[in-house]
């Protein structure tokens, strides 16, 4: 691999959507700049396998080497070959060295639902009641007498494709859904005036903030009309929250919490590569700023071990 300059600040890359446009990517790349980093922000869609390269991997803005650690915002929609491969960029870079935020192994297992909940499960934390499964065959005899039930796409975010079912015919289709089931006990009381989970940002195992998130509607992302609420510190939210993120290996995640009927706090999902504008309205943390701090003590703590 060609010599590098003289110049031993950290080099990063923040991966973002195709297209760029990210507000949370440019307050990273100017809270990393700030601190001294040198940030290439591109899209894992314009990466490649290169055998002609020493590193075998082409990432553009860097003339064929390879940065000393990856912020992973976005890996980008695409087909299933298509995120396979972004993927396999990723654990490419992190055989390589190559410090990266999420890793690839974590994403895998925040964006499947079906995993998350199974490891979240397995680690002793309180999770609403949920099957997934193959076939609508299977989920009708599922959902019969367990109505309602929530489905859930397997792969999604921000509340899109959500829906509540109260009745069988209501399960979606299996092209809908991709032929695989995440159906979820419905959690919500069912006289409810307006309806209410939390979201709490973990990062390098604490927690930089949290909040409600309320609305007339059962589906409280703030992306579907959900409003961003201030909450007062709560112990039991911020040991379940740090206890997920654990539970999948995440260095930073949005994690989603909600109380049953009886009082009883769930995990319900975890994000790999989270929003936080609207956290950010409600908080004085600079959420972007220490998210860049503790990547970078993660990225100098890397290199720190390879040098030895």
């Amino acid at each position: 691999m060609r010599e590098r300059s003289a110049d031993r600040r950290p080099r990063i890359v923040i991966f973002v959507e195709a297209g760029g446009g990210d507000w949370h990517a440019s307050r990273l790349k100017s809270a990393m700049e700030k601190r001294g980093a040198i940030v290439v922000t591109t899209s894992l869609k314009h990466c490649a396998f290169d055998t002609s390269l020493e590193s075998g991997i082409y990432l553009p803005g860097l003339d064929g080497d390879l940065p000393d650690g990856v912020f992973v915002r976005a890996i980008s929609k695409g087909s299933l070959e298509e995120i396979t491969f972004r993927l396999g960029i990723l654990h490419a870079l992190e055989a390589s060295g190559v410090r990266v935020w999420n890793r690839a192994r974590v994403i895998e297992r925040c964006v499947d639902k079906s995993t998350a909940t199974f490891l979240f499960q397995r680690a002793g934390l309180r999770v609403p009641v949920t099957r997934t499964a193959e076939g609508l065959d299977a989920a009708r005899e599922y959902a019969e007498g367990r109505l309602p039930l929530v489905a859930k796409p397997m792969f999604g975010s921000q509340g899109n494709g959500v829906r509540r079912v109260d009745k069988l015919d209501d399960l979606p289709t299996e092209d809908d859904i991709h032929g695989v089931y995440y159906l979820q006990q419905y959690l919500r009381a069912p006289d409810a005036d307006e309806f209410v989970d939390w979201r709490v940002f973990v990062s390098a195992n604490r927690i930089l903030g949290s909040m409600a998130r309320g609305g007339p509607n059962w589906i409280t992302n703030v992306h579907q009309g959900g409003r961003p609420l201030a909450v007062e510190f709560d112990e039991e939210v911020n040991r379940l929250a740090l206890a997920a993120a654990r539970a999948v290996g995440a260095d930073y995640a949005g994690v989603d919490l909600i109380r049953d009927p009886g009082g009883q706090l769930m995990v319900l999902e975890i994000n790999s590569n989270p929003a936080w504008k609207g956290l950010q309205s409600i908080t004085d943390c600079d959420i972007a700023g220490e998210l860049a701090n503790d990547f970078l003590v993660a990225v100098s703590g890397a290199k720190a071990g390879r040098s030895q």
